[in-house]
C-alpha cells in the first residue's frame, strides 16, 4: 500500500495511546470487581460505546461494507435486525440485569445465573462457563485473523507476523487494565469507528443520494430492491428471517451484557441506550454506504476487486492523505481490538471466577482471582492465536455460529430469569443446554427450513424447554422467591 511510512507512524501512535490507557487503568484496578466490571463505575458514554464497539468487531468495517458491495440494499435486512436487537436488548435487559446482579452480588453471567436460582451444585455456572470458553475461543481467533489480514494488506507483512503483532497489542492492555482499560479504549475506538464510517462515504459520494441511486441503477437495478437478490431472484422467507434474526443474538452475548452490569446507575442506562442506538444506526448506515459507494468507485475506475471486504481499505487509500488514511485504517484495528479484548476478558472471567474458584479453590481471594484472570488471558490468547494461524474461512464462519450459540444458550434463560418469578433451577439448566445443543445439531442439517439461521430454532426450543421443565418440576425454593422479592423492591428503588 502506498505511503506506508505515514500510515505506519499513525498506527504506532494509535497503539501507544491504547497502551497508555491500559497502564492508567492498571493503576486503578484493585480487586476482581474492578478487573471484571470496572467497579460498576461506567458512565453512559463509555457504557454505550463500549457495548457497541465490543459488539461490532471488524465486521462493521469489513463484513457489512463487503455485503452491501455484493448484495446492495438487501443488507438493510441484516442491519435492521441488528439495530432492533440493540434497542430491545438495552430496553429489556439493561436495568433489570444490573439490578439483579447487585442483588445476587455476581460479577459474571454464569455466576449470576447460578446465584439467581441458588444452584448449590454449581452446574449452571460451570456449564455456562464451558459454553463461553468454547464459543469465544473461535470468536476471538476470527478477530485475530481479521487483524492479521489488515496488517498483511496495509503493510505487506507476512501473515503469521501480522497476526502475532495484532495479538500482542490486544493482550497487552487487556492483561494489565482489565475492564476499565477495555471500556475506556472502547470509548475511543467506538468514536473512531463511527467517524470513519461517516467521513469515508461522504468524501467518496460526490453527487449526493440521488446521484448514488442513479449510478447504482446503471450498474445493476436489482441492487436497489429489498425483496430480490442482486441476480433478480426473489428473497425467500427463510432468507429474510435468517437475516433479521441476527438481532435475537444480543440477548445472550456475555461481552455486551457485561456493560449493563458495570454501569454506575440505572438512570444512566436510559441515556446509554439512546447513545448506543444512535451510534449503531449511524455506524451501520455508514458501513452500507461504504459498500455501495465503493461499488460505484470500482465500476467507474475499472478496478478489479477480488474481495469485497477490502473495499473500505481501497477507498481510504485512494481518497485520503496518508496521515488521514492511517487514522481511518486504524478504525479497522479499533474495531477488531475492541471486540477481541472484551471476549478475552469475559473468557478469562469464566475461567477464573466460574471454573477456578468454583471447582478448585472456593476461598480464593479477590487478588488471586485477578491474577488467575490475567494468566487466563495469556492462555486463551495462545490457543486463539494457534487457531488463527491458518486463515481459512471456517474460522471466520464460526462468528455467526458463536453468535447463535450465545444467543440461544443464554438469551432465553437470561430474559426469563429477569421477568418470570416461577422459573426454577431445572428450567434454567435445561434451557442453557438445549439452546447450545440445538445450535450444534441444526448447523449440521440442511434443506428446506433447516436452512434457516440456527439461532431461530435454538431460541424457540430453549424457551419452550425452560417453561415446560420449570412448570413440571415444582416451584422455586423459598430462598429464590425471597431473593426475587428483594430484586423487585430494589428495581423500584433504583428507578
Amino acid at each position: 500500500m502506498e505511503n506506508s511510512f505515514a500510515i505506519t507512524a499513525t498506527f504506532i501512535a494509535y497503539l501507544i495511546l491504547m497502551l497508555a490507557i491500559g497502564v492508567i487503568a492498571y493503576q486503578r484496578t484493585k480487586n476482581s470487581s474492578d478487573y471484571f466490571l470496572g467497579g460498576r463505575s461506567l458512565g453512559p458514554w463509555p457504557a454505550a460505546l463500549s457495548a457497541g464497539a465490543s459488539d461490532m468487531s471488524g465486521w462493521l468495517l469489513l463484513g457489512l461494507p463487503g455485503y452491501a458491495f455484493a448484495a446492495g440494499i438487501e443488507a438493510f435486512w441484516l442491519a435492521g435486525g441488528l439495530l432492533a436487537g440493540t434497542w430491545l436488548n438495552w430496553l429489556i435487559n439493561a436495568k433489570r440485569l444490573r439490578t439483579y446482579s447487585i442483588t445476587t452480588d455476581s460479577l459474571t453471567l454464569p455466576e449470576y445465573l447460578s446465584r439467581r436460582f441458588n444452584d448449590n451444585s454449581k452446574l449452571i455456572q460451570v456449564i455456562s462457563a464451558f459454553f463461553i470458553l468454547l464459543f469465544f475461543l473461535f470468536y476471538t481467533s476470527s478477530g485475530l485473523v481479521a487483524g492479521g489480514k489488515l496488517f498483511e494488506t496495509v503493510f505487506g507483512l507476512d501473515y503469521t507476523t501480522a497476526v502475532i503483532i495484532g495479538t500482542v497489542c490486544v493482550v497487552s492492555y487487556t492483561l494489565f487494565g482489565g475492564f476499565l482499560a477495555v471500556s475506556w479504549t472502547d470509548l475511543v475506538q467506538g468514536l473512531l469507528m463511527a467517524a470513519a464510517l461517516v467521513i469515508v462515504p461522504i468524501v467518496a459520494m460526490e453527487g449526493g443520494f440521488s446521484d448514488l441511486e442513479g449510478q447504482l441503477a446503471n450498474i445493476n437495478p436489482q441492487l436497489l430492491t429489498l425483496w430480490n437478490d442482486s441476480k433478480g431472484e426473489p428473497l425467500s422467507a427463510i432468507a429474510i428471517i435468517s437475516l433479521v434474526a441476527w438481532g435475537l443474538g444480543y440477548f445472550g452475548q456475555p461481552h455486551i451484557l457485561a456493560r449493563f452490569k458495570a454501569s454506575r446507575s440505572n438512570k444512566d442506562l436510559t441515556t446509554a441506550r439512546r447513545i448506543a442506538v444512535i451510534w449503531t444506526a449511524l455506524s451501520m448506515f455508514g458501513a452500507m454506504l461504504v459498500g455501495l459507494v465503493g461499488l460505484i468507485y470500482v465500476s467507474n475506475s475499472g478496478i478489479s476487486v477480488d474481495d469485497g471486504e477490502k473495499i473500505f481499505m481501497l477507498l481510504v487509500n485512494a481518497m485520503f492523505h496518508p496521515v488521514v488514511a492511517g487514522i481511518l485504517l486504524a478504525a479497522i484495528l479499533a474495531a477488531i481490538m475492541s471486540t477481541a479484548d472484551s471476549q478475552l476478558l469475559v473468557s478469562s472471567s469464566a475461567l477464573a471466577e466460574d471454573f477456578y474458584k468454583q471447582v478448585f479453590k472456593k476461598d480464593a481471594s479477590s487478588e488471586e482471582i485477578v491474577m488467575v484472570g490475567r494468566i487466563a488471558v495469556i492462555a486463551i490468547s495462545i490457543v486463539a492465536l494457534t487457531l488463527a494461524m491458518t486463515p481459512d474461512s471456517s474460522v471466520l464462519g464460526l462468528v455467526s455460529y458463536a453468535w447463535a450459540g450465545f444467543g440461544a444458550a443464554f438469551g432465553p434463560a437470561l430474559v426469563l430469569s429477569l421477568y418470570w418469578s416461577r422459573m426454577n433451577r431445572n428450567g434454567a439448566l435445561t434451557g442453557i443446554i438445549v439452546g447450545g445443543v440445538t445450535i450444534v445439531v441444526w448447523k449440521q442439517i440442511s434443506g428446506g427450513w433447516f436452512d434457516v439461521y440456527e439461532i431461530v430454532p435454538g431460541i424457540i426450543f430453549s424457551t419452550i424447554s425452560i417453561v415446560v421443565v420449570s412448570l413440571l418440576t415444582g416451584e422455586p425454593e423459598e430462598s429464590v422467591k425471597s431473593q426475587h422479592s428483594k430484586y423487585q423492591k430494589l428495581l423500584t428503588e433504583l428507578e
